[in-house]
């Protein structure tokens, strides 16, 4: 009966031609339209990323300022949506927030039908604007702080850190968190951005789009390891043990260590190469380098003894910790950078668009089975 091969979970199976993202898992490459993402990392910034991922090309500097500046400009929330996050209860986690405050502000889009190409650009500035000022302003919500305006004189990494922290934040903490936004923009055809496109597909709104981007994205097997492995951190921490001795016995009871394989790469993950370095140097201008030291010690005792590589998750643990940032927006942090590649597949995605509709292998009953009456049952 069965008509193809099924693959679980669609491992391996191309489901689309795209020019966004390309992913050598054998050789650890990650580039974004062909760039190598260890140069964009070195030599890039957010908003010149985010221009590359949705126009195809690098900005000349007319064109990032200009970006930069329509950027900035859209740093603007609806009062409605301020009194929204305000309804919550304080004990609503920051990744329900976001995605319910996401999908309520389609109502006030005026043009949010739309599904051209400028609409979507339009509406992928403001998103790209707008969800980290929602991350953000209900964190300070929920502690009883009043929420900060954006100031559209800083950088989109500066301003999250300004209206999440009310002060002004250093050059190496903009530059660190800048860096970490450009390693997580996108990643080829993860579970939210195929969510993202499949909703894009049937020409739903852009904001339904993100909305399910956002769900995916809050299912622990895609968002949330490296909450995982910062819990970890700070069990090991509170107990006073050896880091290395501790995840030993973590092994030997056959349990699971965050932050550690992938299901791409094969290698390395290249974005684990830059949150390492990363991680280390900001523990060592805040005075505090214990959580680098500690992942340290666990990420060699892995790599020697399970022959496992540190994947995107695990370094990206300590640096947000020595940035400040709370365990629970460590996944909507991955949402305010993913915005920019779930926007340029949304985009990618209706300019070509043809419906998503992928076949099952079919496992149940012999047809034909017989119906059989309820009174012979």
């Amino acid at each position: 009966m069965a008509t193809a091969v099924a693959t679980k979970g669609l491992e391996g199976i191309v489901a689309a031609n795209s020019g966004i993202c390309w992913i050598d898992g054998d050789a650890g490459v990650l580039a974004y339209r062909g760039i190598d993402i260890h140069e964009l990392a070195s030599q890039s910034t957010f908003e010149e990323t985010t221009y590359l991922l949705w126009h195809g090309k690098l900005p000349t500097k007319p064109e990032l300022e200009a970006f930069s500046k329509q950027l900035a400009s859209a740093r603007t929330l609806p009062p409605q949506i301020i009194e929204l996050l305000k309804s919550f209860p304080k004990t609503t986690t920051p990744m329900e927030v976001l995605r319910t405050a996401v999908s309520a502000l389609s109502m006030y889009d005026a043009d949010e039908k739309a599904v051209d190409h400028d609409s979507n650009v339009r509406k992928s500035f403001a998103l790209t604007a707008q969800i980290p000022m929602i991350v953000a302003a209900f964190d300070r919500i929920r502690k009883g702080k009043e929420v900060i305006e954006a100031d559209k004189s800083l950088s989109h990494a500066g301003n999250f850190l300004w209206m999440l922290n009310g002060e002004k934040p250093s050059e190496t903490a903009t530059k660190t968190f800048d860096v970490a936004l450009i390693l997580h923009a996108d990643h080829e055809l993860n579970a939210s951005t195929f969510a993202a496109r499949v909703i894009a597909a049937t020409l739903s709104d852009v904001h339904s789009a993100i909305t399910g981007a956002i769900g995916a994205l809050k299912g622990p097997l895609h968002g949330g390891a490296n909450e995982a492995v910062m819990r970890l951190l700070f069990e090991i921490d509170k107990q006073g043990a050896d880091p290395t001795e501790y995840v030993k016995e973590m092994l030997a009871q056959k349990k699971k260590i965050s932050g550690f394989g992938h299901r791409v790469y094969h290698t390395e993950d290249p974005r684990a190469t830059h949150l390492r370095k990363m991680s280390e140097e900001l523990g060592k201008a805040d005075g505090n380098p214990k959580w680098y030291e500690m992942s340290r010690k666990i990420e060699l005792f892995v790599k020697e003894e399970k022959k496992l590589n540190a994947n995107v998750d695990f370094y990206s643990a300590s640096t947000y910790t020595t940035l400040g940032i709370d365990l629970d927006l460590f996944t909507p942090i991955f949402a305010i950078s993913r915005i920019s590649g779930w926007a340029a597949h949304v985009i990618e995605q209706l300019g070509d668009n043809r419906l998503i509709r992928p076949r099952a292998e079919y496992i149940g009953p012999e047809y034909p089975t017989k119906y059989t009456p309820i009174s012979a049952r």
